[in-house]
């Protein structure tokens, strides 16, 4: 992925100084051009074009903002009703992640979730203790979070 963005940035220098525009909208053209290249030539390379990941760290940002909002609107209705009527839990979550930061990513996006918190993490860093303020089913749970967050991690770590 590295040597594609390099190779990019280094595209579209070589096109400014072909048209001799040395200005943000001469790189500008000439990163688009760069990158039509790329995208030409992609066969040539052993991982995935690195727009994908970029795309999948977009998606991954705005599921967060999305997971938030729905989280505090959630938080906000147990919050204001008159009668606290919560199930909070411990449940352990079993994950796929295999990188350090992957699962530290993972653990931040849940407990940045409101009415969730990762209590601990085992030793081999396959299992999350995960308390949940409240919430009905301890397997859709797990399912919720391995759908959502830790899939969208995958797709920005994996080639």
């Amino acid at each position: 992925m590295a040597l594609q963005v390099l190779l990019n940035f280094f595209l579209a220098l070589v096109w400014m100084f072909m048209t001799v525009s040395f200005t943000p909208t001469g790189f500008a053209i000439g990163y688009l051009v760069g990158l039509l290249l790329i995208v030409l030539m992609r066969r040539f390379f052993s991982h995935r074009l690195y727009l994908y990941r970029v795309w999948a760290v977009i998606f991954l940002f705005f599921l967060f903002i999305k997971e938030l909002v729905m989280a505090n609107f959630s938080v906000f209705k147990l919050a204001v009703q008159p009668r606290l009527s919560i199930r909070p839990a411990i449940f352990e979550l079993e994950t796929e992640l295999k990188y350090d930061w992957e699962v530290t990513l993972l653990a931040a996006l849940i407990t940045l979730t409101p009415g969730t918190l990762v209590l601990a993490i085992s030793d081999d860093q396959k299992k999350l203790y995960i308390h949940a303020i409240d919430f009905e089913d301890i397997d859709d749970a797990v399912q919720a979070i391995k759908t959502t967050f830790e899939r969208a991690i995958m797709e920005v770590s994996r080639p």
